[in-house]
């Protein structure tokens, strides 16, 4: 018998014990069950298909800087890819050095979300897309001025000719919004250390990572934090004193809401 006949049954078996260990239960099995691994992709509306051309063009949307009317400001000016797709900073700076009043959320796993902004106001990312650009604090932008710069350039006419073969004038707010929505929707970190341990690799996290699993569990944590993506989606009162943002309210105008806001994710873990 040749050596490479020993070997080979012999670096199989190995192979097969290193996965073994790998997958052996660690004994946490009651509170991995509490959290769960996030999808590849988050649901794709009907009206607005994922395609290769779409997701491209709302790239090149979200990194152009001639959609505000300053003509410096993007959409990843605030949700800087380096930055985990926010800005780290307590309050987002938008149109003239304007501060905002919140807090810039990462537009990571953004999809998944049953409503979005802290406030709940927008049902979709559709419905999100166009705000920022409209928004005098942010970019500060007239959205059909938008539009014309947009006609002005015959990169933008092909690239919304190539997402919209079927349009004779592509270049439409609803299309800017759509495309946009379509590429945010493909900014989700399925991969991440933690989801590879909810899908049986027991070595993907640290020994610290998991006894920060069970104390999270233990502390309750998870009773808001929770989900594929960290959060039951629901608005709490979360008012600091010295506070005049009114929260959910703005939205709903109901006395209940004042000071509520979307529980936040924990994206870190992913």
């Amino acid at each position: 018998m040749t050596t490479k006949a020993i070997l080979l049954p012999t670096l199989a078996m190995s192979s097969f014990l290193t996965a073994s260990l790998a997958m052996a239960d660690d004994g946490l099995e009651n509170y991995r069950d509490r959290f769960e691994a996030l999808p590849y992709l988050p649901p794709i509306p009907a009206d607005n298909s994922l395609t290769e051309e779409k997701v491209e063009l709302g790239n090149m949307l979200f990194f152009e800087p001639r959609i505000s009317s300053s003509g410096v400001i993007s959409c990843a000016t605030c949700h800087n890819p380096a930055l985990g797709w926010a800005d780290r900073i307590p309050r987002a700076v938008g149109h003239d050095g304007q501060v905002g009043e919140r807090n810039t959320p990462t537009v990571l796993n953004s999809g998944f979300l049953g409503s979005q902004f802290w406030d709940g106001r927008a049902p979709d990312l559709e419905a999100q897309a166009l705000g920022p650009i409209e928004a005098p604090v942010e970019m500060a932008m007239d959205l059909d001025k938008a539009l014309e710069r947009l006609v002005g350039f015959e990169l933008y006419q092909q690239k919304f000719s190539e997402a919209y073969p079927s349009q004779e004038d592509p270049i439409t707010d609803d299309n800017l919004a759509h495309a946009l929505a379509a590429f945010q929707r493909t900014l989700n970190t399925p991969n991440s250390p933690f989801d590879r341990y909810l899908h049986g690799d027991q070595e993907a996290i640290s020994e610290q990572a998991k006894d920060g699993m069970v104390a999270f569990v233990d502390n309750g944590c998870i009773a808001c934090h929770r989900g594929a993506n960290f959060t039951d989606s629901q608005f709490h009162a979360i008012q600091v004193p010295g506070s005049t943002d009114l929260g959910r309210y703005v939205v709903t105008e109901e006395e209940s809401d004042k000071y509520r806001f979307r529980t936040p994710r924990y994206v870190m873990w992913r």
